[in-house]
């Protein structure tokens, strides 16, 4: 899957397709990197059996955990680390087996301390998921 640089500088975009691409807990729930820009970052999964819940629906943490890798990453576009300290999301829709879900995370305002973000996640054109979020920001990546 080829990702897509929107206009960051090239090392630190490369940089972050190897993190984002070794990451475990990613790995784990299949969620792929398919853009990169300043101040946002665009990734994906495909809903399968192993992220359904009890009642066969696809679990609302696959959504939470792709919208904030989304703004966690978006965060990274912009060359700092961000923790997360807060979030919040709410779920107006819900994703079905073997559909493509698409979070799209932008950064909202990056401050000395405190970075701010929201994600949007969708399914085709359903909206599943929009989050917000508050990261603590602990410094510069060091390529």
């Amino acid at each position: 899957m080829s990702v897509i640089n929107d206009g960051i500088d090239q090392n630190l975009f490369d940089y972050l397709i190897q993190s984002v691409s070794s990451t475990p807990y990613y790995r784990l729930l299949g969620i792929n990197l398919t853009l990169l820009g300043p101040g946002k970052a665009e990734l994906e999964v495909q809903a399968e059996k192993q992220h359904t819940n009890p009642m066969g629906m696809v679990h609302g943490g696959l959504i939470m955990s792709i919208a904030d890798a989304a703004m966690g990453n978006a965060i990274r576009s912009l060359g700092l680390i961000g923790v997360t300290v807060d979030c919040s999301v709410s779920f107006p829709g819900a994703a079905r087996l073997g559909e493509k879900v698409t979070a799209r995370g932008k950064v909202i305002k990056a401050g000395k301390n405190l970075l701010f973000a929201e994600a949007t996640v969708w399914a085709q054109d359903r909206i599943l998921g929009h989050s917000k979020s508050t990261f603590y920001n602990t410094g510069r990546i060091e390529l």
